[in-house]
């Protein structure tokens, strides 16, 4: 179980907190869905959670455990929101072997199929493939790492409706193995894959029940 207890994040340069009191809970195999406008703290959020950044106040606990920054960057896979910016390899299999040069054939085979890109060639360059693919792609980056936490940064931004299609049912067909936490704009559209819902705006962080979640996303 993943919980996230009384999280403020006030960073010297900012005159206010961009995060306060956020606390939520989440259990294995789940998707949780945050929603909110533009600046809400959705992207921050994630970075915490992936331990980029560190809390000013708080505790993220996974297993009754409190967690600090090295070991969520061990829990966690981050894809963020235009992964594409952040490919470095010249090939899929490069890609894929940054930082993980040991990596055996049949483990990037799988990390592809588990993905949807197993027809590709490993020869193929990241930044050739359509956009869907290269969400693909970033998800399959992280799932090589075994992460127990997927956090995805608006997963369908920028796509075209039969891309963001395809990428909510490759997350419906994640979420039996992993825990899948998404931040998103717009609630619409992933609403229907979500197990818990929260809002967050201004940085303050509230559930939408369940039974509420169609039209909190209409």
């Amino acid at each position: 179980m993943l919980y996230l207890r009384q999280l403020t994040y006030h960073p010297p340069a900012s005159p206010r907190a961009i995060l306060r009191d956020i606390s939520l809970e989440l259990a294995p195999q789940q998707l949780g869905l945050i929603y909110g406008p533009s600046g809400s703290g959705k992207s921050t959020l994630l970075e915490i959670m992936a331990g980029f950044a560190q809390p000013t106040v708080g505790a993220i606990q996974w297993r009754q455990q409190d967690l600090d920054p090295e070991a969520l960057r061990q829990l966690a896979g981050l894809v963020f929101q235009f992964p594409e910016r952040h490919f470095c390899g010249h090939t899929l299999l490069e890609e894929l072997r940054l930082g993980h040069p040991e990596l055996a054939r049949n483990e990037i085979e799988q990390a592809l199929q588990a993905v949807g890109l197993e027809q590709l060639s490993l020869k193929t360059s990241p930044q050739d493939l359509s956009g869907g693919q290269q969400r693909r792609l970033a998800l399959a980056v992280q799932l090589i790492r075994k992460p127990y936490l997927l956090l995805l940064d608006e997963p369908t931004a920028g796509l075209d409706w039969s891309m963001r299609r395809q990428i909510i049912g490759l997350l419906k067909q994640l979420k039996q193995h992993w825990t899948l936490l998404v931040v998103s704009h717009d609630a619409e559209e992933l609403a229907e894959l979500a197990d818990r819902c929260w809002q967050l705006d201004h940085g303050n962080l509230t559930p939408v029940p369940q039974t509420s979640l169609s039209s909190a996303a209409g």
